[in-house]
């Protein structure tokens, strides 16, 4: 199981005390990086050993002076290979931008805020090609495990797939991740660790190669709940960086929707899923199941593709004439499926969303958060989805649950919910857009409950 007693708040007090420094920090990641019994060589595209370096006694010389930007400055994240770094090529896991393609001029305004707040990029982590699937398959440069039964080899969840396994393996500290219909939770789910997606418009999308311009959003996965709203707080631009003060699970309410949330699930998810809901009960918190006949409207809006696939075929058009050849069949196919939607097809789904968005918000607004499981599957092993029809399937278990709330264009955050040596189970809340505070402070008050 990841270890969760080392944190971004951990850290920075021991480089306070002078316990460790940035550059021991670097030098320890990079050390599990590099080593061969690993999974350094396929959660990492690319490693920036000497700029980790650098940066890390920099953060040092700081630290000495009393002038560090932050207190977390000189503690290594990963960054997801679909961000801009400056002199480097956004490959977005993907051979077709691999050749040809001019190094980025800029940082991307995430990255450039992570490393003013003194973060160390210390490298490019792998993913689902151009972030298209739930699963975290990379048939270029390799699939990162899952922590989960390693030596027989289950999937990482995608597409932020090297992210999370980065962050589980001590890899990193944190990790910037995406997520479009689950990337950075269904990962952390897949990984035992947190992840969240924030209402998109608080994270500028710049500099990030597109998946859905309507439904991308920029997270962050990390340890722990704490961990994830500093690194979430740094990413949106806010002045000041939380400390969570956790609600307290009694009286918390809390809907479990019924509809589509609840169907097909693993054994293990349901059972995990139960025994946390009995647990907030018997806390105090009140849970309550209700129908939400929104979520049928979902499968129909992505019937033809949905978002993704119009808007990624709208990026991609030119690229797969080119380098069609090149591209993962699984995500060219999907991406395809864009070129059949019409300009009225597409105004129809602006319409059906606001309509969804509507609907469903004034449903849940009684509530703190809606509690699901975050996906419908444990992590597959890699070796059964050679089949296409069963890659199918699982992407879209995976992906099921997560999807809803960004069509809502909500928040939600992904907690562990399963005992050691269980397989790795995610609890998931969410909340409408605008709620991310909210949603971080229930899951700081039930991160420690729901496990017990």
């Amino acid at each position: 199981m990841p270890n969760t007693t080392t944190t971004l708040a951990s850290l920075a007090a021991d480089l306070d005390s002078g316990a460790t420094s940035a550059r021991k920090l670097v030098e320890e990641c990079l050390a599990k990086i590099s080593d061969a019994s690993g999974e350094g060589s396929r959660a990492f595209i690319h490693v920036d050993k000497e700029g980790a370096i650098g940066a890390a006694d920099a953060m040092d010389r700081l630290r000495k002076a009393h002038a560090v930007p932050s207190p977390f400055a000189g503690i290594p994240v990963s960054i997801k290979d679909l961000f801009d770094i400056k002199g480097q090529v956004t490959r977005a896991g993907s051979r077709a931008l691999e050749e040809d393609c001019t190094p980025a001029g800029a940082d991307a305004p995430v990255v450039a805020r992570l490393r003013r707040a003194g973060f160390i990029v210390i490298g490019r982590t792998n993913m689902t090609e151009f972030a298209y699937s739930g699963i975290g398959i990379n048939p270029h440069y390799g699939t990162p495990k899952s922590t989960w039964n390693r030596g027989v080899g289950h999937v990482p969840g995608g597409s932020s797939s090297g992210a999370a396994v980065s962050v589980a393996d001590g890899m990193a500290h944190g990790a910037l991740g995406t997520d479009t219909g689950g990337s950075c939770r269904i990962p952390a789910a897949f990984n035992g660790i947190v992840g969240f997606k924030p209402t998109q418009r608080r994270v500028p999308l710049d500099g990030g190669v597109p998946l859905s311009s309507s439904l991308d959003s920029f997270g962050p996965l990390a340890r722990t709940v704490q961990c994830c709203a500093t690194m979430d707080a740094v990413l949106a631009d806010e002045p000041e960086l939380p400390v969570l003060q956790p609600r307290p699970v009694r009286g918390m309410r809390l809907a479990v929707p019924t509809t589509v949330a609840l169907d097909d699930l693993d054994d293990e998810i349901a059972k995990t899923f139960e025994r946390a809901l009995e647990t907030l009960s018997r806390q105090g918190a009140l849970v309550e199941r209700i129908e939400v006949p929104e979520f049928l409207d979902v499968g129909a809006m992505n019937a033809k593709g949905g978002f993704a696939a119009s808007e990624s075929y709208a990026w991609h058009r030119y690229l797969i004439v080119s380098k069609g050849d090149v591209y993962d069949p699984r995500v060219h196919v999907r991406i395809l499926r864009g070129e059949g939607m019409s300009a009225a097809d597409y105004i129809d789904l602006l319409g059906a969303r606001k309509s969804f968005i509507a609907h469903t918000e004034a449903r849940i607004a009684p509530y703190d958060a809606l509690v699901m499981p975050t996906t419908a599957n444990t992590p597959p092993k890699i070796a059964d989805l050679a089949d296409d029809k069963a890659f199918a399937t699982q992407n879209l278990r995976a992906l099921r649950n997560c999807t809803l709330i960004n069509m809502l264009d909500g928040c939600a955050i992904s907690l562990p919910a399963h005992r050691e040596g269980e397989v790795p189970v995610g609890l998931m809340l969410a909340g409408a857009a605008g709620r991310d505070r909210c949603i971080f402070e229930l899951a700081a008050g039930m991160e420690n409950v729901i496990r017990g």
